[in-house]
């Protein structure tokens, strides 16, 4: 995939201009009117793809975005430019600031933010110019106010969404053990994407009278004491949500947890691809391929963002890593009725 280079330096008050655009609330369209391209043959796009951080979900999604992207100018007759106006922001805020602004400046048709904390940033940046955001992987496009409501966005933001549902995660776990007394939890407090799940959990357990235990990090070496802290504290279970800093921290942990005899349960196959026990979730290859069909709805269609409801995936596929399952001696058949979709991995860095 070629990628756009960057420069590296930027004028401050750029950076500055766009902090705390998460916490904007999301503008009415200034029309519900729909401008429907009526020739598109020969028509080309100029698609900007910002993508958070390395991990194998997010890089499906964007391998998957992609090949349907070239489907679908075939199909309709069009060209769908991508390979110029990609980039990765590799979970630094002011240098996908920086990206946005420039993939602005180079007037891109539309802006395709994977993940949270990137769909905020472009958010920000497009309230004045109104340019069309397709998000993808937004865990909970509501809480984060990108959009009014995921059936109404409102504005000239909407996206895939990819929403844990946590009850289902933990009927899995105490299906595995039905003896667990305490659950670590691991995960992110700056990410947006976790806090709801984490909340579920928190209330889920309440209600079994299991204890919990919390521990949390920013970046690769906090993770890493947080399981530390966890194995110490001789938790019986430990759950993540669809948190991106656990997710490129997991290689680094998962033998920790092996070794401790402890499960790691997820919110996306990539953990358990990683080394993780099991990771239940939306199938990323599809919601990467769902973002595709949404782009061109607005770009080739003429749907507003405003009026074009998110689209949320079932969820219900697991994922088991066999070579954890084995180390931990856990027999996971008796999960498989349980989830929609089942998948069997090995531990991995990307999926093939």
């Amino acid at each position: 995939m070629k990628k756009k280079i960057f420069s590296v330096l930027m004028v401050m008050a750029m950076a500055a201009s766009m902090i705390g655009c998460g916490n904007k609330e999301t503008t009415e369209a200034t029309s519900d009117a729909e401008v429907v391209n009526t020739d598109t043959e020969g028509a080309v796009y100029k698609v900007g793809i910002i993508q958070y951080v390395d991990d194998a979900s997010l890089n499906q999604i964007v391998t998957n975005l992609e090949a349907r992207l070239d489907e679908l100018g075939e199909e309709k007759g069009c060209t769908f430019e991508y390979a110029d106006y990609y980039c990765n922001g590799q979970a630094d805020a002011t240098t996908i600031n920086q990206m946005v602004t420039e993939l602005i400046n180079d007037e891109v048709d539309i802006l395709v933010p994977i993940a949270t904390p990137t769909a905020m940033i472009c958010q920000s940046a497009t309230e004045d110019n109104q340019i069309p955001v397709v998000f993808a992987a937004v865990s909970d496009p509501e809480g984060a106010g990108l959009v009014a409501s995921n059936d109404e966005p409102g504005a000239n933001v909407t996206g895939t969404s990819d929403a844990l549902n946590t009850e289902a995660v933990f009927d899995l776990i105490f299906a595995q053990n039905r003896n667990i007394e305490k659950v670590g939890l691991l995960y992110d407090k700056s990410q947006d994407a976790s806090a709801a799940p984490i909340e579920a959990a928190k209330k889920y357990l309440d209600a079994a009278g299991v204890e919990y235990v919390e521990k949390t990090g920013t970046k690769n070496d906090e993770v890493m004491l947080a399981a530390d802290a966890l194995v110490a504290e001789k938790v019986d279970a430990v759950f993540t949500p669809t948190d991106n800093t656990i997710m490129t921290a997991e290689l680094a942990i998962y033998e920790k947890f092996i070794e401790a005899g402890i499960p790691h349960y997820c919110g996306a196959d990539s953990f358990a691809l990683n080394g993780a026990y099991l990771g239940y979730g939306v199938n990323y290859a599809t919601l990467g391929k769902e973002t595709a069909n949404m782009v061109a709805e607005v770009l080739v269609d003429g749907k507003a963002p405003a009026t074009l409801a998110v689209k949320t995936l079932d969820n219900g596929t697991a994922t088991v890593n066999t070579e954890t399952a084995a180390a931990l001696n856990l027999d996971y058949e008796k999960l498989r009725d349980m989830c929609d979709g089942f998948v069997e991995v090995q531990t991995a860095e990307e999926f093939e």
